[in-house]
């Protein structure tokens, strides 16, 4: 099985849904998106329907939290927010734990400990707890940095921003992963962030139309 993994789209409808095209001509099975897709003060409708149109697994991250909480109530009460864009983000979870491939994978945002909203990268010592999970994945996102390593039974992946890299030397790109389970390699992807760039790139690939939601 083949997953693909984003995360910390910000609002980037377009980064977001070549990337979901990408990954669907890579032949994903499903796509994750381990949280903050919005900011914490603009909702993107467009986001949103993309995240709904494709069935994409989706959690709450820190922006999430504040735009559904009570510092966020002018960005959901914005004239072009749609109600049902709306109650979908509200009624998104904190945290996924499920099944792929008869394996078990938790996806949340930022750490599976307190204190909620820690920056969790490589060489953090809270990362040797990863047996107290129970999961052969963790995913996360929160850093904009990618990271894949191996705590135990546990295989921890941040796959990066789609919008804003922290990752030395890849100002400009994207990053997103694609996850196999059945060999657990996983493949980091760096497209240009430029939109136009990207288009080029996949300029010979067949469009993918988007399905009803």
């Amino acid at each position: 099985m083949k997953l693909g993994i984003v995360s910390d789209v910000h609002c980037q409808d377009e980064h977001l849904l070549l990337t979901v095209q990408a990954l669907i001509e890579e032949g994903v099975d499903e796509i994750l998106c381990a949280g903050d897709a919005h900011y914490e003060y603009r909702l993107s409708n467009e986001v949103a329907e993309i995240i709904r149109d494709y069935n994409i697994r989706y959690i709450q991250g820190n922006h999430e939290w504040v735009l559904m909480g009570p510092h966020g109530k002018g960005a959901r009460e914005a004239k072009h927010v749609r109600q049902s864009n709306l109650d979908f983000i509200g009624n998104a979870p904190d945290q996924i734990r499920t099944t792929v491939d008869g394996k078990s994978l938790l996806m949340v945002h930022s750490t599976p400990w307190a204190p909620k909203g820690h920056y969790l990268y490589s060489g953090d010592p809270s990362l040797q707890r990863c047996d107290e999970l129970d999961a052969d994945y963790l995913i996360l996102g929160h850093t904009h940095v990618p990271m894949v390593e191996r705590h135990g039974r546990t295989l921890v992946i941040n796959p990066g921003s789609l919008t804003f890299s922290r990752e030395p030397g890849a100002y400009g790109m994207l990053s997103y992963a694609i996850l196999d389970t059945t060999t657990d390699e996983v493949a980091m992807q760096h497209p240009p962030k430029d939109p136009e760039a990207y288009k080029a790139r996949d300029a010979q690939r067949t469009p993918v139309a988007q399905e009803s939601g």
